[in-house]
């Protein structure tokens, strides 16, 4: 079975990454440019893919589509957020506009050129109140349009939106990924790392996954 894994080289991908190629699926790793203040993720998602041995495709998007949000503007990023604040805040100011609806088009039509059944997205429990695009909604609603928008819906076979981690807290994200013998260390989370490509430590993400790591 052929799968196309939405990758970005942070710890959830690779962690779905890891579990598709432990079922035996062949997987195209696809990635995106799209002007962000931590695209040294990029980097992290070339060094998983070759630890894997499977394809990476980045595809470049402009910034300016994606215009308003913190990951790709000067807007202050939130910091020192307790999990708490993170889960009950709203809509943080990373949230991208629109960003997981045009990943998954182009995952669709990757899906089709090569005649895959699958698409993985690797959405977890802490980001369904947090970004409208990861939310059970969303996903049914985006599943429906792959249910007829494609050549292989129209044969009767549209691919499947696989959302493996979707009720999983980071803790047990974690512990799959130490299950599946995932390079973690390898993984990069930060929305805001250093000049020098390392984590801020205070931003969301770093925040979540350090607790992760410390009670998994």
């Amino acid at each position: 079975m052929k799968a196309v894994v939405l990758f970005s080289g942070g710890l959830d991908s690779t962690v779905i990454l890891a579990k598709a190629i432990a079922e035996g699926k062949q997987c195209l790793a696809l990635a995106f440019d799209y002007g962000q203040r931590h695209r040294v993720e990029l980097e992290a998602a070339a060094k998983i893919a070759n630890h894997y041995q499977i394809p990476l495709r980045v595809i470049s998007i402009t910034p300016q589509v994606f215009g308003n949000s913190a990951l790709v503007s000067d807007e202050k990023i939130s910091q020192n957020r307790s999990p708490e604040e993170i889960a009950s805040e709203g809509v943080p100011t990373t949230y991208v506009p629109a960003r997981n609806t045009l990943f998954l088009a182009y995952a669709l039509g990757h899906a089709e050129m090569m005649g895959a059944e699958e698409i993985h997205f690797g959405c977890n429990q802490m980001d369904l109140n947090a970004y409208p695009d990861c939310s059970p909604e969303f996903i049914s609603a985006f599943q429906g349009v792959m249910n007829v928008a494609t050549k292989q819906a129209v044969e009767g076979n549209p691919p499947k939106l696989v959302c493996p981690l979707i009720d999983m807290e980071k803790t047990e994200i974690v512990n799959l990924g130490k299950q599946l013998n995932v390079p973690i260390e390898m993984t990069h989370s930060c929305y805001d790392p250093t000049p020098a490509g390392t984590a801020c430590g205070v931003c969301d993400a770093c925040i979540l996954r350090e607790k992760a790591m410390n009670y998994s």
